[in-house]
Protein backbone atom coordinates (compact mmCIF):
# COMPACT_ATOMS: atom_id res chain seq x y z
CA UNK A 1 0.00 0.00 0.00
CA UNK A 2 1.72 3.46 -0.77
CA UNK A 3 2.23 5.46 1.83
CA UNK A 4 0.35 9.12 2.15
CA UNK A 5 3.33 11.32 0.51
CA UNK A 6 3.89 8.75 -2.23
CA UNK A 7 0.36 9.52 -3.34
CA UNK A 8 0.52 13.05 -3.09
CA UNK A 9 3.51 12.79 -5.00
CA UNK A 10 1.00 11.24 -8.04
CA UNK A 11 -1.53 14.22 -7.59
CA UNK A 12 -1.22 16.12 -10.95
CA UNK A 13 -3.03 18.47 -9.58
CA UNK A 14 -1.43 19.07 -6.40
CA UNK A 15 -4.65 19.43 -4.16
CA UNK A 16 -7.45 17.69 -3.37
CA UNK A 17 -10.08 20.68 -2.53
CA UNK A 18 -13.09 21.41 -4.79
CA UNK A 19 -13.33 25.09 -4.80
CA UNK A 20 -16.70 24.78 -7.61
CA UNK A 21 -19.29 22.94 -9.20
CA UNK A 22 -20.26 24.19 -12.45
CA UNK A 23 -23.87 23.71 -13.47
CA UNK A 24 -25.29 24.88 -16.82
CA UNK A 25 -28.91 26.28 -17.23
CA UNK A 26 -31.21 27.62 -20.05
CA UNK A 27 -32.69 30.57 -17.83
CA UNK A 28 -29.98 31.72 -15.10
CA UNK A 29 -32.83 34.60 -13.36
CA UNK A 30 -35.03 31.74 -13.07
CA UNK A 31 -32.31 29.02 -11.57
CA UNK A 32 -30.52 31.56 -9.68
CA UNK A 33 -33.72 32.95 -7.96
CA UNK A 34 -34.50 29.24 -7.60
CA UNK A 35 -31.07 28.60 -5.59
CA UNK A 36 -31.88 31.98 -3.84
CA UNK A 37 -35.19 30.88 -2.38
CA UNK A 38 -34.23 27.00 -1.76
CA UNK A 39 -31.31 28.36 0.39
CA UNK A 40 -32.64 31.00 2.10
CA UNK A 41 -29.92 33.23 0.46
CA UNK A 42 -29.95 36.39 -1.43
CA UNK A 43 -29.75 35.97 -5.22
CA UNK A 44 -26.15 37.45 -6.19
CA UNK A 45 -26.94 38.18 -9.85
CA UNK A 46 -25.49 37.44 -12.78
CA UNK A 47 -22.36 39.05 -14.77
CA UNK A 48 -21.37 38.59 -18.05
CA UNK A 49 -18.02 36.76 -19.41
CA UNK A 50 -15.74 39.66 -20.82
CA UNK A 51 -15.35 39.91 -24.59
CA UNK A 52 -12.65 37.83 -26.70
CA UNK A 53 -10.38 40.48 -27.11
CA UNK A 54 -10.36 40.53 -22.74
CA UNK A 55 -10.62 37.15 -21.85
CA UNK A 56 -8.76 35.31 -24.96
CA UNK A 57 -11.52 32.65 -24.96
CA UNK A 58 -10.40 29.54 -27.16
CA UNK A 59 -12.27 26.09 -27.44
CA UNK A 60 -10.41 23.22 -29.37
CA UNK A 61 -7.50 25.43 -29.65
CA UNK A 62 -10.02 28.53 -31.99
CA UNK A 63 -10.40 31.55 -30.89
CA UNK A 64 -14.21 31.37 -29.68
CA UNK A 65 -16.55 35.01 -29.34
CA UNK A 66 -18.33 32.42 -26.89
CA UNK A 67 -20.09 34.34 -23.48
CA UNK A 68 -21.50 33.35 -20.93
CA UNK A 69 -23.96 34.72 -18.33
CA UNK A 70 -22.56 33.58 -14.74
CA UNK A 71 -23.65 33.70 -11.32
CA UNK A 72 -22.07 32.34 -7.63
CA UNK A 73 -23.40 30.96 -4.81
CA UNK A 74 -20.74 30.68 -1.95
CA UNK A 75 -21.64 27.33 -0.15
CA UNK A 76 -19.49 27.45 2.77
CA UNK A 77 -16.07 25.98 1.48
CA UNK A 78 -17.68 25.47 -2.35
CA UNK A 79 -18.74 27.70 -4.79
CA UNK A 80 -21.90 26.75 -6.54
CA UNK A 81 -21.40 28.31 -10.35
CA UNK A 82 -24.35 28.78 -12.49
CA UNK A 83 -23.53 29.07 -16.53
CA UNK A 84 -25.95 29.92 -18.76
CA UNK A 85 -23.98 30.13 -22.53
CA UNK A 86 -24.81 31.80 -25.61
CA UNK A 87 -24.68 30.50 -29.34
CA UNK A 88 -21.32 30.84 -29.70
CA UNK A 89 -18.64 27.73 -29.49
CA UNK A 90 -18.08 26.97 -26.38
CA UNK A 91 -17.53 23.80 -24.32
CA UNK A 92 -20.44 25.29 -22.24
CA UNK A 93 -22.62 25.36 -25.74
CA UNK A 94 -21.99 22.11 -26.67
CA UNK A 95 -22.27 20.01 -23.30
CA UNK A 96 -25.63 22.14 -22.71
CA UNK A 97 -26.69 20.55 -26.34
CA UNK A 98 -25.75 17.40 -26.08
CA UNK A 99 -26.70 16.62 -21.94
CA UNK A 100 -28.89 19.85 -21.28
CA UNK A 101 -28.97 21.36 -17.85
CA UNK A 102 -26.74 20.07 -15.27
CA UNK A 103 -23.68 19.17 -13.66
CA UNK A 104 -20.67 20.66 -16.28
CA UNK A 105 -17.44 20.86 -14.36
CA UNK A 106 -15.25 20.61 -10.90
CA UNK A 107 -12.86 23.30 -10.26
CA UNK A 108 -9.89 22.95 -8.83
CA UNK A 109 -7.53 26.06 -7.59
CA UNK A 110 -3.94 25.35 -8.82
CA UNK A 111 -0.77 27.11 -9.16
CA UNK A 112 1.10 26.59 -12.92
CA UNK A 113 -1.35 26.47 -15.17
CA UNK A 114 0.77 25.38 -17.97
CA UNK A 115 2.81 22.91 -16.39
CA UNK A 116 -0.61 21.35 -15.10
CA UNK A 117 -2.42 21.38 -18.61
CA UNK A 118 0.98 19.66 -20.19
CA UNK A 119 0.65 17.35 -17.48
CA UNK A 120 -2.63 16.46 -18.00
CA UNK A 121 -2.57 16.18 -21.72
CA UNK A 122 0.53 13.63 -21.13
CA UNK A 123 -2.40 11.61 -19.47
CA UNK A 124 -4.71 11.55 -22.12
CA UNK A 125 -6.81 14.84 -20.79
CA UNK A 126 -6.78 17.02 -23.38
CA UNK A 127 -7.36 20.77 -22.95
CA UNK A 128 -10.99 21.95 -24.11
CA UNK A 129 -11.20 25.45 -23.63
CA UNK A 130 -9.40 28.11 -21.81
CA UNK A 131 -9.86 31.82 -21.16
CA UNK A 132 -8.83 34.24 -19.27
CA UNK A 133 -10.48 36.51 -16.04
CA UNK A 134 -9.93 39.75 -14.18
CA UNK A 135 -7.57 38.66 -11.27
CA UNK A 136 -6.96 34.87 -13.23
CA UNK A 137 -7.16 31.99 -15.86
CA UNK A 138 -9.18 29.05 -16.62
CA UNK A 139 -8.58 25.47 -18.76
CA UNK A 140 -11.21 23.16 -18.84
CA UNK A 141 -9.96 19.65 -19.48
CA UNK A 142 -11.60 16.95 -20.72
CA UNK A 143 -11.43 13.92 -18.07
CA UNK A 144 -14.58 12.96 -18.97
CA UNK A 145 -13.39 9.34 -19.82
CA UNK A 146 -12.07 8.48 -17.04
CA UNK A 147 -13.69 10.56 -14.10
CA UNK A 148 -17.13 11.50 -15.92
CA UNK A 149 -17.25 14.80 -15.39
CA UNK A 150 -14.95 17.99 -16.55
CA UNK A 151 -12.18 19.20 -14.97
CA UNK A 152 -11.75 23.16 -14.38
CA UNK A 153 -8.45 24.76 -13.22
CA UNK A 154 -8.27 28.10 -12.15
CA UNK A 155 -5.47 29.65 -11.15
CA UNK A 156 -5.71 32.91 -9.52
CA UNK A 157 -2.99 35.94 -9.85
CA UNK A 158 -2.00 37.07 -6.40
Amino acid sequence: MANKDQVAEKNILGTNVIAQIGILVHDIEKTSQAYADFFGVENPGWSLTDTVDKAETEYKGNSTEARAKLAFFDMGSLQLELIEPDQHPSTWREYLDEHGEGPHHIAFIIKGMKEKITLMERSQMPLMQKGEYTGGRYAYMDTFKDLKIILELLENDN
